[in-house]
């Protein structure tokens, strides 16, 4: 795999700025390299059972049998003659979160649960293909980045079982159509990696931007990107349609800090 040194540069993006789109600049496979260590990688195609596996969780999700938040905001179809964005407020987006849930006191919750979707019976098949899947990433991620795959499961240790999904994660989350502003997952087990498997249908944009390196990833159908969200704000740039019906669909795992330590 190509080898991409990430080098920090000036920028005025801050967190909650909407993501413009911006054409990717990294669409081949590669390890991504800063301050000399490999800190993540991209392949623009999973290997074939994972490709399996995400279709049939993206199938799932699109079905009726998976239980979701939905939400309306404005989306970005495109520019008329004029340059003016056009704007779709009717295209509904929504999401489903797996594993872990964190407390949220000001949600009067102040403990932690695992997502009510694993209490659906018609959301299982959904739920075992993303298990499966996470599985599979971190077997992906021990044969390319085997030292961090290591780390994780010393930064694991504590976690107990019933808090993780898979073995290197404690949740999981399907994002469809959302273009996320910047961010940064400040949640996360520092020194973990995140997993982003995108399913994209007849749409462009849907990448993921990081302005400290001026690195837009071309999150293409049935890519793999393993990243450290902790590490620094980034955010999704819009997801634009060229067909009716199109759309971008991440499935994410990640690891949340909430959980070390839990009983």
């Amino acid at each position: 795999m190509k080898s991409i040194q990430l080098t920090k540069i000036e920028h005025n993006v801050k967190i909650g700025d909407v993501c413009d789109y911006i054409e990717p600049n990294i669409t081949e496979d590669c390890i991504f390299y800063a301050d000399g260590e490999p800190i993540g990688f991209y392949m623009t195609k999973m290997p074939e059972k994972m490709c399996k596996l995400a279709d049939l969780a993206n199938m799932e999700l699109l079905s009726k049998n998976v239980p979701k938040a939905e939400m309306q905001r404005p989306k970005m179809l495109g520019f008329d003659e004029n340059g003016k964005g056009i704007v779709d407020r009717s295209i509904k987006q929504f999401s489903t979160i797996l594993g872990g849930v964190p407390p949220k006191p000001h949600m009067r919750r102040p403990y932690p649960t695992i997502s009510s979707v694993h209490s659906v019976k018609t959301a299982q098949t959904f739920i075992k293909a993303m298990l499966l899947l996470a599985k599979e990433s971190e077997q992906l991620i021990n044969e390319i980045l085997p030292s961090q795959y290591e780390h994780q499961v010393e930064l694991f240790k504590d976690v107990p079982d019933k808090w993780k999904f898979a073995n290197l994660f404690t949740s999981s989350i399907s994002n469809f159509n959302i273009s996320a502003p910047f961010h940064r997952d400040t949640g996360n087990i520092q020194g973990a990696v995140n997993v982003i498997i995108c399913k994209k249908n007849n749409s462009k944009g849907g990448d993921l931007h990081i302005p400290d390196y001026n690195a837009t990833v071309g999150q293409v159908d049935n890519s793999i990107l393993v990243y450290p969200a902790w590490r620094n704000v980034h955010g999704v740039t819009p997801i634009i349609p060229t067909f009716e019906g199109g759309y971008r669909n991440s499935l994410v795992f990640y690891p949340l800090k909430a959980f070390k330590g839990l009983e």
